[in-house]
This record gives structure tokens, C-alpha cells and sequence, in this order.
């Protein structure tokens, strides 16, 4: 009989494998549209000369990269123990889907540039091929990260285990005496919450790590969704700023490489999303308008220079002062 654990890692690595392969061809079927589009012949040569290559590069990708990379992964155990601070599966996908799929993109709006005016081109871009690229990106994402927890019943939780050990290192024994050092700088300890009495609100309370995965790995794409959402406007894809909102978008995604626990994680969403992010917004605002949404705007602003405060500004000793909480 088929083990569950299995059956979870083949869907899991039936949906990576699908995450990695389908936005390739879904983007290059729609820049095989629009170019076969600019010609004047009912014979559909070009378009499905583009598809089948689109899906033959799929393919030797595949058996060059993807397989070998995951059977290597699979079968040499001590390599997954050196890889623990990036992930191999979001890698191969930044690298061998979302770069080709993006440039793809740019490649529909330069045909349909080159083959009629400017202002013939359309208000919007469709919007399928950068949601196919981002959803296959979360989708890998979401599964590397739950990989680790069960579908079925409870996760089993170290943190209790880990706080009941730290509390009996700290019990002093009856006979041993307090120094009084130790009264006078120790610190009050907060006190322990109370449980939710009634049935409702202790339901709803309730907090699962696996839950809690899928909002938070969505959270983390809207600012780099935002962004590419702007590409589609007509100002912008008219013009030059496509490119740079592509680039930028497409190192933002670079973060996504290394693991959450990484400490490295914080400080890439700042140097690779926020911090160009911040100077893409303010530029298209001040050539184009507020195309763009100055919360996002703001956002960027604000995560940067509290980072730089926090991490380093308060390090100096004009901002260091003996400042103490009220709490």
C-alpha cells in the first residue's frame, strides 16, 4: 500500500514540476499571438514555430537541470544539509522561468510597437502571464516551506519543550542564596496570558504555523505584484520605463533564493525591493503621475529608513542615549 508521506511528495513535486514548466509556455504562447498578429497570412507557421520551441526549451531544461538537480537533492542526503540557507527548486525557477518569461513580455509590447502606432496599442497589457509567473512562484515557495510540517493533525511544536527546559535551568534551589546583585538587576518577569473562557473565541484564536504560511507568503509578493501590475499601463509600456520596472521587479524576486530563517532575509527584501523600489516609484510619479500607489510609496520609505536607523544609525553615539522604556 502507498505511504502517505509519498503520495505528499510526489503532489509536491508534480505541482513544482508544474510551477516550473507551464508560465514558460503560457508566456511565450501569448508573444507567439502578437506576433503572429503583425502578419498578414492566415497560416498560423510562425505561431506555432514559437510554441514548439517554447516547449522544446521546457523540455531540455528539464532533463539538463530540473531532473538531475532533484534526484541529486533526493538521493545524496548530505548535500540537503549544505544547502539549508538557499533553496535549489526557487532558484532553477527565478533563473530558467521567470527571467525567460519576463522577456517574453517585454518582447509582446516591442512587436506590437514595431507593427502599428503608439497609439494604437491597448490601454491595459493582459494581465494571465505576470499572474501565471508570480502564482507559479508562490506556489513553490508555499510548498518549500511546508514541506517540513504535516498535512494531517497537529505540528509538533519545540517551542514548550524549549521554554520548560530554559525555566528549570533557571529554578534556584531552596538552599542556594540570592546574591544580592542578582535582586537588584533582575528584571520582572511579564506575566502569563489567560486563556479565552468561551468556546467561540477560543476557536477563533486558534493559530496554525502551516495557516499562517499561506498568508504570509502572499503578503510578501504584493509589493513586487504592485510593481509588475504598474507595467501594465499604458503610460508605461508605451515608453522606456517598462524596462526598469521589469528589472527591478525581477531582483526584488532574487530574495526569494535563500531560506526564511536566513538572516540574511531581511536585509535582501531591503537592499533588493525597497530601496530601488523606493527610487522606481518616486521617478514614475514625477515623469507619469501617481500611476503608481503612494502607499506603496510610502511603504518603501519607511521600511528603508527604519531599516538604516535601526541597524545602524543608533549604533553611532549621537543617537545613543540611556533612553528607557515606561513598560
Amino acid at each position: 500500500m502507498v505511504s502517505g508521506k509519498l503520495i505528499k511528495f510526489l503532489v509536491y513535486e508534480i505541482l513544482e514540476f508544474a510551477a516550473f514548466s507551464i508560465p514558460t509556455i503560457v508566456v511565450a504562447e501569448q508573444f507567439a499571438s502578437a506576433f503572429q498578429g503583425t502578419k498578414n497570412s492566415a497560416e498560423k507557421t510562425f505561431y506555432w514555430l514559437i510554441v514548439s520551441i517554447s516547449v522544446a526549451y521546457v523540455a531540455l531544461v528539464t532533463l539538463i537541470v530540473w531532473i538531475p538537480v532533484k534526484v541529486l537533492l533526493y538521493k545524496k542526503h548530505h548535500l540537503c544539509s549544505k544547502v539549508r540557507q538557499w533553496r535549489p527548486p526557487l532558484m532553477m525557477c527565478i533563473v530558467f522561468t521567470t527571467l525567460p518569461c519576463f522577456g517574453f513580455s517585454i518582447a509582446v509590447t516591442e512587436v506590437q510597437k514595431n507593427a502599428s502606432n503608439t497609439a494604437t496599442l491597448p490601454d491595459t497589457l493582459p494581465d494571465l502571464p505576470v499572474s501565471v509567473v508570480l502564482a507559479s512562484l508562490i506556489i513553490v515557495d508555499i510548498i518549500e516551506k511546508l514541506r517540513k510540517y504535516p498535512l494531517r493533525g497537529r505540528p509538533i511544536k519545540n517551542e514548550d519543550s524549549h521554554i520548560h527546559t530554559t525555566d528549570l535551568q533557571q529554578v534556584k534551589t531552596v538552599t542556594e542564596p540570592v546574591k544580592p546583585s542578582e535582586k537588584k538587576n533582575a528584571v520582572p518577569q511579564p506575566a502569563k496570558r489567560s486563556p479565552i473562557g468561551t468556546g467561540v473565541l477560543r476557536a477563533m484564536s486558534q493559530q496554525d504555523e502551516r495557516a499562517e504560511l499561506f498568508l504570509n507568503s502572499f503578503i510578501i509578493w504584493s509589493d513586487t505584484t504592485e510593481m509588475l501590475r504598474v507595467s501594465g499601463h499604458s503610460a508605461v509600456f508605451k515608453s522606456g520605463w517598462l524596462y526598469p520596472v521589469y528589472i527591478f521587479s525581477y531582483i526584488s524576486l532574487l530574495r526569494i533564493i535563500v531560506t526564511p530563517q536566513n538572516s540574511l532575509v531581511r536585509s535582501l527584501g531591503v537592499f533588493l525591493q525597497d530601496f530601488p523600489f523606493m527610487f522606481v516609484r518616486i521617478s514614475l510619479i514625477a515623469d507619469l503621475g501617481t500611476i503608481t500607489p503612494v502607499l506603496g510609496l510610502l511603504k518603501n520609505i519607511l521600511v528603508t529608513l527604519s531599516y538604516f536607523y535601526f541597524n545602524y544609525l543608533t549604533t553611532f553615539r549621537v543617537f545613543t542615549t540611556n533612553e528607557t522604556t515606561s513598560f
